[in-house]
């Protein structure tokens, strides 16, 4: 099982590949919207592109009640830790 600290990485580079930005630049803090100029497109096809990655689901309502990398990398611990 993965380490809290190796999925929010995991979460930071999967972020940085879906908005085309150097995995540095992304932190927990960072609104999607605001920060990183993600469209919903966007934010789904991360959503999905982390349940694919990490083996984990979202929840459906996860895609309208997330606004920050940090919140993303909450739900992703959550589900993880249930799944184990």
């Amino acid at each position: 099982m993965m380490d809290a600290q190796t999925l929010d990485r995991r979460v930071r580079e999967i972020v940085a590949k879906v908005v085309k930005r150097d995995v540095a630049e992304i932190r927990p803090d960072q609104e999607l919207v605001a920060d990183l100029n993600m469209e919903s497109m966007h934010a789904l096809e991360l959503l999905c592109d982390i349940e694919d990655e990490l083996g984990i689901e979202f929840p459906d309502e996860a895609i309208n009640d997330v606004s920050t990398v940090g919140e993303i990398q909450a739900i992703a611990r959550g589900r993880l830790s249930s799944a184990a």
